[in-house]
């Protein structure tokens, strides 16, 4: 990371930018983590609360992504931004442990997205195997069609169950790093796997915009890398079942 925010007086001014922000152009305010110590020091970074209309803080152009194209996403640019002191959140060197509390929930927040795609992928496939007839039978009769709706639907199934223990537990106040981690590495991975099934089921149609498998197959994707990577999902269930050995 290399925004920094330097202390002047009752201010800090940032430098630097922010990628893959979501909401960056439409969002009134942003939460800013920058850098007021070296790096690779964990207690060198701060979090900021910086408002849109701020000189020196700017959004950059909307990035043309592959799916969610319904939220932009876009670069947040720092140049000479001047801000007060008291929009530094908590005390000054938090910012990293600040940004570690809010992944678990984030997480599970991604798991329920997944879901969600997920869900809707398998009912429009099941509407559609339902309906398409060929060789005289609704495709749903065929065993590769009906045992394809099979997996897809223990798969939502599955990761519902995860996603909603994740969020008892976080509701609850304990602590959810690796079921968090869990649902949202199990959710996400069904979410790109029922998807693509479903655009499978289709067949043809699945490939264009007249029917909402090939959206749902777009915009599964960003669920295996939004709030960290799957091997970054599987890096921290590692580190946490370790744990329950040690």
């Amino acid at each position: 990371m290399t925004t920094f925010a330097e202390r002047d007086g009752d201010h800090y001014v940032l430098n630097g930018s922010k990628n893959f922000i979501t909401h960056a152009i439409s969002s009134s305010v942003a939460v800013v983590i920058a850098r007021t110590g070296a790096k690779g020091d964990k207690k060198g970074m701060s979090a900021f609360i910086v408002e849109k209309g701020t000189p020196g803080f700017t959004a950059g152009k909307k990035e043309n992504k592959l799916g969610m194209r319904a939220s932009e996403t876009a670069c947040l640019f720092f140049d000479n931004c001047r801000i007060h002191r008291d929009q530094l959140i908590g005390e000054e060197g938090q910012g990293f442990v600040q940004a570690l509390k809010l992944l678990d929930g984030g997480r599970i927040s991604i798991a329920a997205l997944s879901l969600g795609i997920a869900r809707g992928a398998y009912e429009c496939a099941l509407k559609y195997a339902h309906e398409r007839e060929q060789f005289g039978k609704k495709i749903y009769e065929f065993q590769a069609v009906s045992f394809a709706l099979a997996d897809m639907a223990t798969q939502v199934e599955a990761s519902e169950l995860l996603t909603r223990q994740a969020g008892y537990l976080k509701d609850h106040g304990d602590r959810v790093s690796k079921i968090g981690a869990m649902a949202k590495l199990y959710a996400s991975e069904a979410a790109v796997s029922v998807s693509n099934e479903s655009v499978q089921i289709f067949g043809g149609y699945g490939f264009t915009k007249d029917y909402p498998a090939e959206k749902f197959f777009r915009d599964a994707k960003l669920c295996t890398i939004g709030e960290g990577t799957s091997s970054i999902q599987k890096m921290v269930i590692a580190r946490e079942i370790e744990k329950d050995i040690l």
